[in-house]
């Protein structure tokens, strides 16, 4: 089997799910950050809540939370469904089930849900989407993209691809984006072009091994910085 969605779908992980997967330390913590596609993640919320907020930026940030909640309902009975017929694609480690991951997913999710009203008057939600962010140049000294560019190979296309990593640049000092295989676990197809034309602009591109490992092949991330 494999996953099949029509376009990218609202779906959210945890605080320490972002910790692992960007390879995230306390001074990188202390940062100015901004994620992007963060959706109904928890990351911003909890933040918030250690005193060091950040800034998330989602084209599912014009709704409502009552809105949300609906749409989150709808995609957690799609998105299960498909992860019971796709077992085989993950590492069962830290998380040992597809219940203990809906569990997970969904206490993300209604963390951002209680959190979104307020975050949003705040200034720290914002609507909007690649590749044209509303952030004047360098404004920010991080930038985070989880589970979007290189995952969502089947919606999106290269000159979005490269478009969306250019401006992710221009935001920011720094760029991790995670992961770099597609839903299904596979490679991108985009990811050595991708790679390939930001060398040509003389940007320092890694891929670095991170501890999150629930992909089967999804335990990379690539870190992007100008020279």
């Amino acid at each position: 089997m494999e996953f099949r969605y029509q376009d990218i779908v609202p779906w959210g992980r945890s605080f320490d799910e972002y910790l692992g997967m960007f390879d995230l330390s306390e001074d990188d913590l202390a940062r100015d950050i901004v994620g992007i596609g963060d959706g109904p993640a928890s990351f911003n919320s909890l933040m918030h809540q250690r005193g060091t907020p950040i800034v998330s930026v989602d084209p599912i940030y014009r709704y409502s939370e009552a809105e949300l909640r609906q749409r989150i309902q709808k995609t957690y009975e799609d998105v299960i469904a498909q992860a019971r017929q796709n077992q085989d694609k993950f590492v069962w480690t830290h998380i040992s089930s597809v219940d203990e991951l809906a569990e997970i997913r969904m206490q993300a999710m209604d963390a951002f849900c209680r959190d979104f009203e307020s975050g949003k008057q705040q200034g720290r939600y914002i609507d909007a989407s690649l590749p044209n962010l509303p952030f004047p140049d360098g404004r920010f000294d991080l930038v985070l993209s989880a589970h979007l560019l290189f995952f969502y190979s089947a919606n999106r296309d290269l000159v979005f691809h490269l478009n969306a990593v250019r401006e992710l640049l221009r935001i920011g000092t720094e760029v991790r984006i995670f992961p770099i295989v597609d839903v299904n676990s596979n490679p991108s197809p985009f990811l050595s072009p991708v790679v390939d034309e930001l060398k040509k602009d003389g940007i320092i591109c890694a891929v670095e091994c991170v501890p999150y490992h629930f992909q089967k092949t999804g335990n990379e991330m690539l870190r992007l910085r100008a020279c």
